[in-house]
């Protein structure tokens, strides 16, 4: 199948992030099993969620992973053109939720896998698809200690997240968590009766406050914009009316690590903000969301090199969002970040990628095969 028709299966599956998976896995796994390819599906802890590893040459020699991601966000903006989880083709463009991110990486590697399988490879091409990955990677990391199980450990990763097929070293790592506050209802006009929760919650904003006005203080790598860690609070909820004290207040916080520091460091003195409360008869809960490392790939690294001769284009040395390769690479693997599309289309109605742009993935792809088979 061309990649044209591949994707088109593809984004017809609604596999929208924290919702079961099995119709696209099913798909897939039943597509590189006709064309000779081993295929593993790994049922991830949810029970409804799965993600996948396929396998073409040696398995007990180090070769490549392939890695995407099958979900994506919801499409329920209200201005897109079509139906979203349907392609609609208008001159080379072809519009449809995760077209760019990433089902179109998905595709061309699904249309480059009969290549491979008629290849004399000397290295294995494995494709490691995920779940769950738009949730903060949540998939991936049970794929990746199911992999010494399954193969050599491999030595190169290329996450085809959308980058205009120009090769990225290194982004940002995050962590996101919830703290929630309880305190204890009342009416309003006796608030020494009750406990404010959102009142409480103030502190551990303020201290959120202070931390992400200290991180522009550095450190700092000037390969990221902006050039240093952050924190902030994105998400906050709590209380019913002006005239009750509020029992409840939860507020969700995201760090964003440059390379060599901790996303999670950033966020834990906000456990221990909300620890203090406790002292003053409040319950609180932290409880960690998600959390990926930064990436960082050398300049001189095998697989910088390897990128810039199979794209022709400089690799780019950084970008500020985050990837499932943080993950590959601190379980060992060396990993870049390169695929067809667009960020920028990502997260929005009318979401497109072009038929050249895919064209030129799948290029890219058979051509690392002939590399791995010389």
């Amino acid at each position: 199948m061309a990649e044209f028709d591949i994707l088109e299966q593809l984004v017809s599956f609604s596999s929208v992030v924290g919702q079961p998976n099995a119709d696209i896995v099913h798909w897939i796994a039943d597509y590189a099993r006709s064309h000779g390819a081993e295929v593993t599906t790994a049922l991830g802890p949810e029970g409804d969620r799965s993600n996948l590893f396929v396998t073409i040459g040696p398995r007990d020699i180090s070769g490549v992973i392939l890695s995407g991601h099958m979900d994506v966000v919801p499409a329920g903006e209200s201005d897109w053109a079509s139906g979203p989880f349907s392609i609609r083709a208008d001159g080379d463009r072809l519009y449809g939720r995760g077209t760019s991110d990433m089902k179109g990486f998905l595709a061309c590697a699904l249309a480059a896998l009969p290549d491979f399988t008629k290849m004399p490879l000397k290295r294995p091409v494995h494709l490691a698809f995920s779940y769950d990955e738009e949730a903060g990677c949540k998939g991936v990391p049970h794929l990746i200690k199911l992999i010494p199980t399954l193969c050599a450990l491999p030595d190169m990763c290329i996450v085809g997240e959308p980058s205009g097929l120009r090769a990225i070293r290194a982004h940002k790592g995050k962590a996101a968590a919830r703290i929630t506050v309880k305190g204890r209802s009342g009416h309003s006009s006796r608030p020494d009766q009750g406990l404010n929760a959102i009142h409480a919650m103030i502190e551990i904003l303020a201290s959120a406050v202070n931390a992400a006005s200290a991180l522009t203080q550095g450190p700092f790598d000037s390969n990221f914009e902006p050039p240093y860690s952050s924190l902030q609070v994105g998400k906050i909820s709590g209380g019913q009316a002006v005239n009750i004290i509020p029992d409840l207040c939860v507020a969700d916080i995201e760090a964003r690590a440059i390379a060599g520091v901790s996303p999670a460091s950033l966020i834990e003195p906000l456990r221990w903000a909300s620890e203090a409360l406790r002292v003053h008869g409040f319950e609180t809960t932290f409880d960690m969301l998600s959390e990926y490392p930064a990436l960082s790939l050398a300049v001189d690294a095998p697989l910088t090199t390897l990128m810039h001769e199979l794209t022709g284009i400089e690799p780019l040395a950084a970008v500020s969002y985050g990837t499932e390769a943080g993950l590959y690479q601190a379980a060992g693997i060396d990993s870049i970040i390169c695929g067809p599309g667009d960020i920028a289309r990502a997260h929005k109605a009318n979401e497109f990628i072009t038929r050249d742009e895919l064209s030129a993935c799948r290029s890219m792809l058979v051509n690392l095969g002939k590399r791995l088979s010389a």
